[in-house]
């Protein structure tokens, strides 16, 4: 197998990195060298990071960070053949995750980048747990849409990412902006479901304001579509996804949810649609 590089970006993650940096050392593929970028935590996950004694590990200057940028200059820092990304809040849930996860650059010389199926935090709300197993799970839903990648637990060919860096500009989407990139270049990235990290967020209304607004901003750039008419975006796309809210909270006896699905979904749509103006 060829050598591997991880990068694990850091920002006041107590105590998830305790963790993840925890499920590392356990796993069944130990031939790689770990990275760590920090961001300027004050939650002593900085100090937990370095305990772990990585190869490099270093922090950058607070309120500076743009993803993009952050992570084209460690991947400079990197010397493995398949660079992996792992954020410090990704907990993997066995000793084979990393194995199984740069499993398909072996298999198939076309794979250029995976992805690893995320379930979410015990803690999660019922709208959270119904998301991530639309988009997740087996992949049998998310393959159909129109484009799906999550790079918070992934991995990249060194080769394809040092010829085809991230956007170093944007704030939101890095991920989606890189991989449609590709897609559009007829580049394989492969969803490999038992290579399995938990990580979820539980976004307060404020939180879901700021997300979906930047993630519309990003996606202007990104497909370069018109944003489509109110009606069509926003009132039916959310009242579709508010039926299937519905049916789960239903199927879960967690109906007491569906209020605030309403408030949420709506929130979403229009946030996206008028970023994207």
């Amino acid at each position: 197998m060829p050598k591997v590089s991880i990068i694990m970006r850091v920002y006041n993650e107590m105590p998830y990195i305790k963790y993840a940096l925890r499920m590392l050392k356990q796993q069944s593929f130990q031939d790689y060298e770990l990275i760590i970028v920090d961001s300027g935590s004050t939650d002593g996950s900085y100090e937990l990071a370095k305990q772990a004694n990585p190869d490099i590990i270093y922090q950058i200057t607070p309120g500076t960070y743009v993803p993009g940028r952050v992570l084209n200059e460690a991947i400079t820092k990197a010397t493995g053949d398949i660079i992996v990304f792992n954020n410090s809040d990704c907990i993997p849930q066995n000793n084979y995750w990393l194995e199984n996860l740069i499993r398909p650059f072996a298999q198939d010389k076309h794979t250029i980048a995976t992805f690893a199926n995320q379930i979410p935090r015990p803690d999660a709300s019922p709208l959270v747990r119904k998301d991530y197993e639309r988009a997740f799970g087996d992949g049998s839903i998310s393959s159909k849409w129109k484009h799906f990648f999550s790079l918070a637990s992934s991995a990249v060919s060194r080769e394809i990412i040092t010829q085809y860096p991230f956007n170093p500009t944007i704030q939101y989407s890095e991920d989606i902006e890189w991989s449609w990139r590709m897609k559009e270049l007829g580049k394989t990235i492969t969803y490999v479901p038992d290579a399995i990290v938990e990580h979820s967020h539980n976004y307060t209304i404020k939180g879901l304001i700021k997300r979906y607004t930047g993630e519309g901003k990003a996606e202007k750039e990104i497909y370069k579509e018109p944003r489509g008419n109110f009606i069509m975006a926003v009132i039916i796309s959310a009242k579709l996804e508010l039926l299937r809210d519905l049916i789960y909270l239903a199927k879960h006896r967690e109906l007491h949810w569906f209020p605030y699905a309403i408030c949420a979904r709506f929130i979403q749509r229009y946030c996206v649609w008028k970023a994207r103006a």
